[in-house]
């Protein structure tokens, strides 16, 4: 075991602690090139990547920045800081710590910049910032080792892509610099590894003991899940009672609006006045931090949340964890359970609440998955040059480089590895004239070649304006929402543009789990005013929608192969049995394809299990093919598990429908002129610093933003259809929203092999599917009371009796 120099000694001794092995390990360690520290929740692993900068600073003298730590939300930097500043201050250690966030005042950072502390925390984005000066030489000079946080969740986005590539670039400065990367979850250590290491040098791989079992469970209900829904308001009393049992519970949700509803109806249901708050990243920040701070006091009993408490914070006395709906990623659930009893060797609690039927057995599914330590993740393709283009010009602003040397930087990045040098060229042509089409055009003229063959800025005046849009976060294009005061009235959040432009005068909504009514909207502005008494409308929010992952659709179609499933609830079980008797169950290695009639439509429902927008992209191209081949589809409507098409002809043979190369085609015509590729330029052109949102002074609105790159697209479309932009879009948009690399994995998986079943009803497994959202819409004041009488009238169709309450499967 390492010996701790002697004040870290004395303060450990003084608390009776001794280091875990894992921490002692990090000390002997610290002169690794990169080190990937994988220890469970609580496990001290934040202290464990410190120890070694501690142990040095605590010996020998350390003129400027020694640490960098990279988190990935700026609260758990901030977090941080709290927790480091304690002992430091108590050792009576001359450290200085500081963060360094978009929350930063603009006078600290210049001071920062001038005299850095020895220990900076912050994020990506602003670390991206900060090697864009052209004092970052001096500013990074001393710098020894790097901390990165939580990271796993950065390796999963194109933030860790910016930060990889800001790393690159300190390691040219600082060739000896020591990296460490912290996560609780992954599920491909050595893939992690490869991705933290710097270009040939290894990453060291430290397991520390995983610690307990979770305790986790369904949660028992007195009524059952509806059949369709995300909900959960069955659950409502269930929950209170958990709430009175425990001393803090996270209820956590996968998307704001659900978390909205059930912080609603929690709230009306709430008979003994429990402190109960709500969290999601579109509530006003001062209203997020109010919350935050009373959980670190113990005030709050629960609080409804979204993946915006999933990370790293220690946030008070929290003993229970509350997943409400399908996790659809099992390294998320382990995330969020590992926030219950945020001790070492302390077993976290957890409970599941299915919100729907099919959510029963893929909860199952889930826990059968956390105890079996099967982690889920999607991998990552070559790393974006959207992003590369962007730390281009940043490295631009820094001062004049040398191509050369900067491609050599750039490959020490593991996403970059692979990446070619005529690409990077493109890149570099791209960022220096904007592409063919576009290089008649001053304002896209931002880069040239000296006489000497270092690349500048061609006005250096363009640094302001490339450094105010430095990052790779898309925000989704929302308005203020205030209470109508005088001007300057209370601020509750944001919502949607889209959402917005659908409000007349007198419609009411939920923010931050209270009514509200829409007034008028002045200088982008939403002004509401209280109007508790109507039922509202949701505020809808983009935030992320979950896809079931390929591993836990796996497990479930292992499930579903069983012969039965007495650890599934009693009327669980009868549906699928029954499943069994009227049609058969979806299978690994096949692709089951059901055809019947109901009301006077035909309808063909396709088992795929390749999630929500992989099926939602099989039911548009599915139903491109059917209207090709004189089958007359109506429309459709998709789930993780299966696309639910209905029309006027029956299917006969599907095996057509399925083609691959067809169906590459009909993606392909479909693409170029859709909306999705649209959408999915602008992000990418945002990135690249082809549109520029912020400029001094202003920032453009969510419907500039989209008529400029809209104008761009179809001029790139029409007269350089070959442009980088354009390659880079299809690729981002066959990945991210259509997802179609999850079909091309369904169709190798079920290698052709398609069984069409033709029944004479609505087979169980499909009757949901007429419940979902947008395929069966009943308007009017008696909308629930209608939906539940065609609910009825459709199970019975399908030979469904209703399901009394279900039972708790203990994990």
């Amino acid at each position: 075991m390492c010996a701790l120099p002697a004040p870290l000694a004395t303060w450990f001794s003084a608390r009776d602690w001794q280091m875990h092995p894992h921490q002692s390990d990090m000390l002997t360690r610290a002169d690794d090139p990169a080190t990937l520290l994988i220890a469970p929740t609580g496990g001290g692993k934040t202290l464990a990547g410190f120890l070694p900068t501690l142990a040095d600073l605590a010996t020998r003298d350390h003129a400027g920045l020694h640490t960098l730590y990279i988190s990935p939300l700026k609260a758990l930097a901030a977090d941080i800081r709290r927790n480091l500043t304690t002992p430091v201050t108590e050792m009576r250690l001359p450290i200085r710590i500081e963060d360094r966030t978009g929350d930063t005042s603009s006078h600290t950072k210049r001071r920062q910049r001038a005299d850095p502390p020895h220990i900076l925390l912050t994020t990506p984005e602003s670390l991206a910032l900060l090697t864009s000066y052209e004092d970052a030489p001096r500013v990074f000079a001393g710098l020894k080792r790097v901390v990165i946080d939580e990271v796993h969740a950065l390796a999963e986005s194109k933030r860790g892509d910016q930060l990889m590539l800001a790393l690159t670039r300190l390691q040219a400065l600082c060739p000896d610099l020591r990296r460490v990367g912290l996560s609780a979850t992954v599920e491909d250590p050595p893939a992690l590894a490869r991705y933290m290491a710097h270009g040939s040098s290894a990453c060291a791989i430290l397991m520390a003991d995983p610690g307990p079992e979770p305790d986790i469970a369904m949660l028992e209900t007195a009524e059952p899940p509806p059949w369709a829904g995300g909900g959960a308001a069955h659950a409502i009393p269930a929950v209170l009672e958990q709430i009175k049992q425990h001393r803090t519970t996270l209820i956590f949700h996968n998307t704001r609006a659900q978390a909205e509803i059930f912080f609603h109806n929690l709230w009306l249901a709430n008979d003994d006045a429990l402190p109960i708050g709500i969290h999601h990243g579109s509530l006003d920040r001062a209203q997020r931090e109010r919350v935050e701070a009373a959980m670190v006091r113990g005030e709050l009993r629960a609080v409804v949340c979204t993946g915006s408490l999933d990370l790293g914070l220690d946030w008070g006395d929290v003993d229970l964890v509350i997943q409400v709906g399908a996790p659809k990623n099992v390294k998320r659930l382990v995330q969020r359970i590992g926030r219950a009893n945020h001790r070492y060797n302390a077993p976290s609690k957890a409970l599941l609440v299915p919100a729907n039927r099919f959510e029963v057995v893929e909860c199952r599914a889930a826990l059968e998955a956390v105890h079996a330590r099967d982690l889920d993740g999607e991998t990552r393709g070559p790393g974006p040059r959207d992003v590369l283009c962007q730390h281009i010009l940043i490295r631009a602003c820094a001062g004049p480089f040398d191509a050369e040397a900067l491609f050599a930087e750039v490959v020490g990045a593991g996403a970059y590895a692979g990446l070619r040098r005529a690409e990077f060229d493109a890149c570099l042509d791209f960022c220096a004239t904007g592409g063919y089409a576009l290089r008649a055009y001053d304002r896209w003229q931002r880069l040239q070649r000296r006489g000497d063959g270092l690349w500048q800025l061609r006005d250096p005046r363009a640094a302001r304006l490339i450094r105010m849009n430095i990052g790779t976060i898309q925000d989704t294009d929302t308005l203020k929402v205030r209470m109508r005061r005088a001007r300057g009235g209370k601020p509750l959040g944001e919502i949607e543009e889209g959402f917005a432009a659908t409000l007349t005068p007198g419609d009411t909504f939920l923010i931050g789990g209270q009514i509200v009514r829409f007034e008028s909207l002045r200088d982008m502005v939403v002004e509401v005013s209280r109007d508790p008494g109507r039922k509202p409308k949701i505020a809808t929010y983009m935030g992320t929608k979950f896809a079931t992952s390929t591993e836990l659709s796996e497990r479930i179609l292992r499930m579903l192969a069983a012969s039965d499933w007495p650890e599934l609830p009693g009327p669980v079980r009868d549906w699928l049995h029954l499943q069994r008797q009227v049609s058969q169950m979806p299978e690994a290695d096949s692709l089951l394809v059901e055809s019947f009639a109901h009301e006077g439509r035909e309808h063909l429902c396709i088992y795929g299990f390749a999630g929500r927008n992989a099926m939602q992209t099989l039911g548009l191209l599915v139903t491109k093919r059917m209207e090709e081949t004189g089958l007359a589809p109506l429309g459709f409507v998709a789930t993780d598990y299966a696309t639910l098409i209905w029309g006027l002809e029956p299917v006969t043979d599907a095996a057509p429908l399925f083609a691959p190369d067809a169906l590459r085609a009909g993606l392909e015509s479909w693409l170029m002129s859709n909306a999705v590729m649209k959408r999915t330029f602008r992000a990418s052109a945002t990135i690249s610093g082809l549109i520029q949102r912020n400029s001094p002074g202003a920032r453009k609105s969510g419907r500039q933003a989209t008529l400029s790159s809209d104008i761009l697209y179809d001029t790139l479309v029409k007269y350089d259809p070959g442009h980088l932009l354009l390659d880079i879009t299809r690729q981002e948009a066959m990945r991210g929203l259509v997802d179609f690399g999850r079909i091309d994995e369904m169709l190798a998986r079920n290698a052709g092999r398609i069984t069409l079943r033709r029944l004479p009803r609505v087979s169980p497994l499909a009757a949901p599917l007429f419940l979902e959202v947008g395929r069966m819409p009943v308007e009017g004041a008696a909308q629930e009371r209608l939906l539940a009488e065609e609910s009825a009238r459709l199970l019975a169709a399908a030979g469904l009796a209703p399901m009394r309450g279900i039972a708790r499967t203990d994990g």
